[in-house]
């Protein structure tokens, strides 16, 4: 029977996952240049479009429909077919409607995160074409596997609120993407330096908060889980922030607003897959090497020379990967990780990131070469020095 406190209960989190896309648009806006604001904050803001319409005719069945080899969802669920206010086969005490809508907000932040990787340089109009390729041919058969009644969910992958399936799925294409696409303007030749620092606390501010959402509603009950999920959900993000600008004093000589907030997203990058699996004295752990592991990412990147304008492999690649074997080893809540007498999930969650991994970076390479030989990927020459917010949409966000 419906619950009407668990159904509060997903309604409330799933108006906080959506909150969270604005919050990155805030949060990638801020770390662009002033003529690329509207133009990297219009990118997440429209996934909020894009996906719902995928979601509502084909993407919901492609992920969560009856299962077909272990690879994909039928299309029993087709045009929302059969979605409606009784509980569905995921849950037993929220409407099956409830569900789908708190799925698509994972959906729809999902290739939002890769745009931090081409900011500044990507054609709107190919930004389209590849966020409807990426979320049907990448996206949905990577959550149909672990959440779906998929090959690694039957494997016994955990991933408690996304750590494979959206930050490794959105850090892997964000590689792709930043490989395919090629350096900005100046990249490595002339300081690049964020426009607007307090706009982009605020969205990670909006982030922190949402992911309340994202991780305690992954429970898919108001239950003892969820609170698991959600106190260590803030441990790890408060220490990760710690540890973020403590590698900073150590290297750079004095901690910043802008490695407390990328430390905090670090943090709660690498909880999200272990979030219900473990307690809170594995959360201070995990949360203090995500600050660690993700900085150091950032130091790779530099020596490396590709250009990841907003960090999205170091942090959601990086941050998910720690964050998914970690929750191998650390797993003690409704799962036994290594470090609990269970190597053999240690082995699983290796085998669920590597897959995803290649799958995901071999489909994005696809995806972003057909996208450049149709519509194109990168703006010209002339376009990247006016500004995208200009050449693009033909506004500005500042009238000083």
């Amino acid at each position: 029977m419906i619950d009407t406190g668990d159904t509060a209960f997903m309604l409330l989190a799933a108006a906080l996952v959506m909150l969270m896309t604005p919050g990155l648009a805030l949060f990638y806006g801020g770390l662009v240049r002033t003529k690329n604001v509207l133009g990297t904050m219009m990118q997440s803001f429209i996934c909020l479009g894009i996906v719902s319409i995928i979601w509502v005719f084909y993407g919901y069945s492609l992920a969560f429909g009856p299962d077909i080899g272990g690879i994909i969802g039928s299309l029993a669920f087709f045009g929302h077919k059969g979605v409606g206010m009784e509980p569905g086969p995921y849950s037993d005490t929220i409407p099956h409607l409830t569900f789908s809508a708190f799925q698509l907000m994972f959906a729809i932040i999902t290739p939002a995160l890769i745009t931090g990787a081409f900011a500044e340089r990507m054609k709107f109009s190919g930004f389209l074409l590849f966020t409807v390729l990426w979320s049907t041919f990448v996206y949905m058969p990577v959550c149909h596997w672990v959440w779906g009644g998929g090959w690694l969910g039957s494997l016994g992958a955990l991933d408690f609120a996304g750590g494979t399936v959206i930050h490794i799925n959105s850090g892997v294409a964000a590689l792709a993407a930043a490989l395919v696409i090629g350096k900005r303007k100046g990249y490595q030749k002339q300081p690049i330096y964020p426009h607007n620092l307090t706009l982009t606390v605020l969205g990670v501010a909006l982030l922190w908060f949402g992911w309340f959402g994202f991780n305690a509603g992954s429970a898919l009950s108001a239950n003892g889980t969820a609170s698991m999920a959600f106190f260590t959900t803030q441990v790890a993000t408060g220490v990760a922030a710690l540890s973020w600008i403590l590698m900073e004093k150590i290297h750079r000589g004095k901690p910043t607003t802008l490695g407390a907030a990328s430390g905090a997203l670090a943090g709660l990058v690498a909880i999200t897959p272990a979030a219900g699996f473990v307690g809170p004295v594995s959360s201070v752990i995990i949360g203090f090497l995500a600050g660690m592991i993700c900085y150091s990412g950032i130091l790779l990147k530099e020596k490396l020379g590709y250009d990841d304008s907003l960090d999205v492999v170091a942090i959601h690649g990086l941050g998910g990967f720690w964050g998914a074997l970690a929750t191998g080893l650390f797993a003690t809540v409704g799962a036994t990780g290594l470090f609990s007498g269970n190597p053999k999930q240690f082995v699983i969650q290796l085998v669920a990131v590597v897959s995803v991994m290649a799958f995901s970076f071999i489909a994005s390479l696809i995806l972003l070469k057909l996208v450049d030989v149709t519509v194109g990927l990168r703006v010209s020459e002339e376009e990247e020095i006016q500004g995208l917010d200009l050449t693009q949409h033909g506004e500005t966000g500042y009238s000083l």
